[in-house]
């Protein structure tokens, strides 16, 4: 489905900014990019895989623990968008602090928020209105710096320098051409680096797959 529908975009609007939130985001980025790319219109700062429900899931968890409101809280997050390749940079929360027994939790139920959801729903069912939510949080944010606003910074999953991967999940300063700027993601924590670490292999090979399924 993905396939088709940006060999469409391809060709009717090939300038377009494209945001893709449909899972395995790791993956359909992934297979987007190579499609744009055989048809010669890749532009790697007009594609965004769309992460922003794990930064809404992180900043929700976050107050709730801290006893804050959600909107207090921005929680960068870092990496892809499924299981592992999820990281939150807990580290990075200004103003809040964490022992490592409430960053190991706290991490591991952002990573697995999508599957609580599910669990929750018995099968009826994902994280439909939150995903909304996201989708219509990254959208106005890139609407508004097209527009010309400055300084709008969102995470996304996007194709950088391949320092970590292919693709990677990173702040991002939004402009009027798409990402404007790749920002650095910081002094990480020994908890981070070592998680940040051990996601690589998964990330690379989910990314491998959507490549070679635009490729065979």
């Amino acid at each position: 489905i993905v396939k088709n529908l940006v060999q469409q975009v391809a060709k009717t609007c090939p300038k377009a900014c494209i945001g893709i939130i449909t899972n395995p985001v790791n993956t359909t980025v992934a297979i987007a990019a190579e499609v744009l790319k055989k048809a010669g219109v890749y532009d790697k700062n007009k594609l965004f895989g769309v992460t922003t429900l794990d930064i809404i899931r992180s900043n929700t968890f976050v107050a709730e623990l801290k006893g804050k409101q959600p909107g207090e809280v921005e929680v960068p997050v870092i990496g892809g968008h499924s299981g592992v390749t999820i990281l939150p940079l807990l580290s990075q929360v200004p103003g809040v602090s964490f022992t490592e027994q409430e960053v190991a939790d706290l991490t591991k139920r952002i990573q697995n928020a999508g599957t609580e959801v599910v669990e929750a729903k018995a099968g009826g069912g994902s994280a439909t209105l939150s995903m909304g939510q996201a989708a219509a949080r990254f959208g106005l944010s890139l609407v508004r710096a097209l527009q010309g606003e400055q300084g709008v910074v969102e995470c996304a999953y996007v194709e950088g320098d391949g320092q970590y991967a292919r693709f990677f999940s990173q702040p991002l300063l939004l402009g009027k051409n798409g990402v404007e700027e790749r920002k650095s993601i910081g002094t990480l924590s020994a908890f981070e680096q070592n998680a940040l670490e051990g996601m690589l292999d998964t990330l690379k090979k989910d990314i491998a797959l959507g490549e070679e399924f635009v490729n065979k």
